[in-house]
């Protein structure tokens, strides 16, 4: 199969559907001298003239009409077949990972807001702990927890990792509520069993007791902050994650906050750039970020 050079194909195809190199330049984004070039490179490969150029302008020969009719159509298939799968590609949903907390606290929440200002575009969740694969899970987008700087990922930096003991109101009323913070050895820690470094780090920051070994241990951070707020015990909260319910007094942090050189981010493999449906949500994301 012998075929022409495509650039000249396509600007030959142009010119002749116009009947003028400067219309075809205009619709190719490119200067009226490299259409002309370029049919000069086709005409060179057929070695048939395809236009009369004369001072009138440009008018296709027998050759030429010919040429074009034959072409013509396959450039509409290609248009059409295009167009269909960009539009398939914008109605295809995003499908973004999460971690179970974050898109409890943080995302669920927020998320009418993207739909209502991107009716068009759904997001699919799912969720999960284990640090991501995109070799092996089909998904587009996914957050992920740590310093950030991973090999082969794109990546926009979320919220902040800020730490601090919260409890519920209730627990500050009794006789055993902390003071100071070596009272925190006579107290519940609740513990959450992916975040285990979390009361470790905090106490060896506020310089505490080393009690973090003890309390009790839950399968995630949202158990953790139920058992908080029904005065079971004291649970390191993720700030960043908790405003709604400091902001109501269900929960209230005690002592100092503690931030880690760590954060959120959402992370999406670095080979395939997003398109335009990714890049305005990872917009968004950022937006609501900093909005907080």
């Amino acid at each position: 199969m012998r075929l022409p050079p495509l650039n000249p194909l396509h600007a030959f195809e142009a010119a002749a559907r116009h009947g003028s190199f400067t219309r075809a330049a205009e619709e190719l984004q490119v200067t009226q001298s490299a259409v002309s070039r370029q049919v000069a490179v086709l005409e060179g490969f057929l070695r048939k003239r395809l236009f009369r150029r004369d001072r009138h302008g440009i008018s296709l020969t027998a050759e030429g009409r010919a040429y074009h009719a034959e072409i013509s159509p396959a450039f509409l298939r290609i248009a059409g077949a295009t167009q269909r799968l960009l539009a398939a590609a914008d109605h295809r949903p995003i499908r973004l990972r999460s971690y179970s907390t974050f898109a409890t606290r943080w995302l669920l929440p927020r998320l009418p807001r993207f739909h209502e200002a991107h009716p068009g575009t759904e997001v699919v969740l799912s969720t999960g702990i284990a640090p991501i694969d995109f070799s092996r899970e089909d998904v587009d987008v996914a957050i992920q927890f740590g310093a950030g700087n991973w090999p082969g990922l794109g990546e926009r930096r979320l919220i902040a990792d800020v730490i601090q003991p919260v409890c519920s109101p209730k627990l500050l009323r009794r006789r055993s509520a902390p003071r100071a913070i070596a009272d925190l050895a006579r107290c519940t820690l609740l513990h959450t069993k992916y975040r285990r470094n979390d009361w470790q780090d905090w106490l060896s920051a506020a310089g505490g007791p080393d009690i973090a070994a003890g309390g009790m241990v839950l399968p995630g951070s949202v158990l953790a902050y139920q058992a908080a707020m029904e005065g079971l015990g004291i649970a390191m909260g993720q700030l960043p994650l908790l405003r709604q319910e400091i902001a109501s007094g269900v929960l209230v942090p005690l002592f100092e906050p503690l931030a880690r050189p760590l954060a959120h981010y959402a992370v999406w493999p670095a080979r395939q750039p997003p398109d335009h449906r990714l890049r305005a949500f990872l917009d968004w994301l950022e937006r609501e970020a900093a909005e907080g």
